[in-house]
């Protein structure tokens, strides 16, 4: 999802600040995206769990060569002038431990709570991305029943992931505000309610296995009782629960891929380079 104009200001601002600061080896940098505008979180002159996952995406130990610089070694002298851009797709996922504590909420935000990552490479981003979340341990439906409710902000943007899975032939419910915003659109969806205003609820149908997956976008820190107990449950009951509209565009790719394809190629990292 970023352009490559910003990918291109990225690195120039990567170059000046390691020559500004005077690096040799590892630099680790966090920036953030708003709109147009590029922002630094922080800059520091040291190696990060990035550094194997780069390493793995395009076949350089870059540790290994970041020593030998700081020991006085050249690039020119290392062989390693020029950036590798790899033709194969790389997703880093991580691993979240919410299935150890009971009751506790998934919804994510700007804490530190994965215990791990995974990674997924492959040819094909969906495939990538399909082999990161089971690499994970999240299962993905390729069939079934997929219950979606997002915010207001985000109604327009899951039209086209729900047209999707329809187009594959899910299943979809709906809480009332994203039901009418799918069907508006031409998609098939059985209205289910919120807690305390009819039957039945999404709860009905979690109880009795009938749901693959759930989408769900909560509205905030102060999140509805229902959305803070429609995500609790998926965890106890082991449902894939997805909280961003980025994040269920990828699993609809991920899904796409593994309908497409009989089985999941697996091959050597050395194979990719």
């Amino acid at each position: 999802t970023v352009d490559d104009e910003q990918i291109e200001e990225i690195k120039q601002a990567t170059y000046a600040l390691a020559r500004e600061l005077n690096v040799v080896g590892l630099m680790n940098i966090q920036y953030a995206i708003r709109g147009d505008d590029l922002y630094i979180l922080e800059v520091n002159p040291r190696a990060s769990r990035t550094v194997p996952f780069v390493s793995k995406a395009i076949g350089v130990p870059l540790a290994k060569i970041a020593a030998r610089v700081m020991a006085g070694k050249t690039l020119e002298e290392l062989d390693f002038t020029q950036e590798i851009e790899p033709v194969h797709f790389s997703v880093k996922a991580p691993v979240f431990p919410f299935a150890r504590f009971s009751g506790v909420d998934p919804i994510l935000g700007p804490e530190m709570k994965s215990t791990g990552e995974v990674m997924g490479i492959d040819t094909d981003l969906g495939r990538a991305f399909a082999k990161a979340q089971i690499g994970s341990g999240h299962k993905i439906p390729t069939k079934g029943t997929v219950f979606i409710s997002v915010k207001n902000k985000d109604k327009r943007a899951i039209i086209f992931v729900a047209r999707r899975l329809h187009e594959m032939g899910f299943r979809i419910l709906a809480t009332h505000g994203t039901a009418v915003a799918l069907t508006r659109s031409g998609i098939d969806v059985e209205l289910v309610y919120s807690l305390g205003k009819g039957r039945p609820t999404v709860f009905d149908y979690m109880k009795n296995g009938e749901v693959d997956l759930i989408i769900n976008t909560p509205t905030g820190r102060g999140s509805k009782s229902d959305e803070d107990l429609i995500r609790k449950t998926a965890i106890i009951q082991d449902i894939p629960c997805i909280t961003t509209v980025h994040g269920a565009s990828a699993a609809v790719d991920g899904i796409d891929a593994l309908r497409r394809r009989e089985g999941i190629v697996v091959k050597s990292l050395q194979e990719y380079y």
